[in-house]
């Protein structure tokens, strides 16, 4: 089996900062992680190797140093890594991303199964996976919660507000996973020591079979005008009762001096 996992390098939500005078993320010092749904990704597809057998590549669109993400995969046990890294790709919205990736996966050749997280914590759009199999032309199942392939079928749990809805679907296919389908396993000390030594191809706009009007600010429809930190609001006011219904009757009291209800 042929699996591909597109995974994204993104800022530690823990350390994001925003400049008060700008209203743009601070960047710099703020370390990076790779994206916790796509963690789960890479699980879901080392569990699904461990099972069927084959060969797990897993690739990533932006800077450089998302090389650490790459290794961090690798280390994990995923087989090889593909990075692709060009000044021309800055700016991209989900739209120009996924086309880009598409054609990575497109160089990389056949596949049987394209895995992605849900949605990336720096954006959540989650627009970017389901994308990807508009432009490759591939039946897509979003938010996984379990994942089984019998021969050339794979059968997903997909996971809603209210239960699980049940859906097959003839491979290849893309899924994006949720993070109850699994629990990602730790790097080991060996694999973390072989990756370290391996090094990660990366590639350029120049290496891929794209349409430099689709690519970067140039491809992207929507673009990010402003980023601002939401005012305070007052704190809400605390009812104290004797009893649950003392509490409730107050409550409801107030909406409707309010005028609420």
């Amino acid at each position: 089996m042929e699996i591909v996992v597109c995974v994204k390098q993104v800022p530690d939500t823990n350390e994001i900062k925003i400049d008060p005078v700008t209203n743009t993320l601070i960047r710099q010092g703020v370390p990076s992680i790779i994206n916790p749904f796509d963690k789960n990704a890479v699980e879901a597809a080392l569990q699904l190797k461990e099972k069927h057998g084959g060969k797990i590549t897993v690739i990533s669109m932006g800077p450089p140093q998302a090389k650490d993400a790459l290794k961090e995969c690798l280390a994990m046990g995923v087989d090889e890594a593909f990075l692709v890294s060009d000044r021309i790709l800055g700016g991209a919205d989900t739209l120009a991303t996924s086309y880009t990736l598409a054609q990575v996966i497109k160089k990389l050749g056949a596949v049987d199964l394209i895995i992605c997280g849900k949605q990336a914590i720096d954006g959540d759009t989650a627009q970017v996976g389901p994308e990807i199999a508009e432009h490759l032309d591939l039946a897509q199942i979003t938010y996984a919660a379990k994942v089984e392939v019998n021969g050339d079928t794979v059968r997903v749990e997909r996971e809603q507000e209210t239960g699980y809805e049940i859906i097959e679907a003839k491979l290849p296919v893309l899924l994006t996973v949720v993070k109850s389908i699994n629990e990602p396993r730790f790097p080991t000390v060996k694999g973390t020591m072989k990756a370290n030594r391996r090094e990660i191809p990366v590639w350029t706009v120049n290496d891929l079979e794209a349409d430099p009007q689709k690519l970067g600010l140039k491809g992207s429809p929507t673009q990010v005008r402003r980023i601002f930190t939401p005012q305070q609001r007052t704190q809400g006011e605390l009812i104290q009762a004797d009893s649950a219904q003392e509490a409730a009757a107050v409550l409801i009291q107030k909406l409707r001096d309010a005028k609420i209800i």
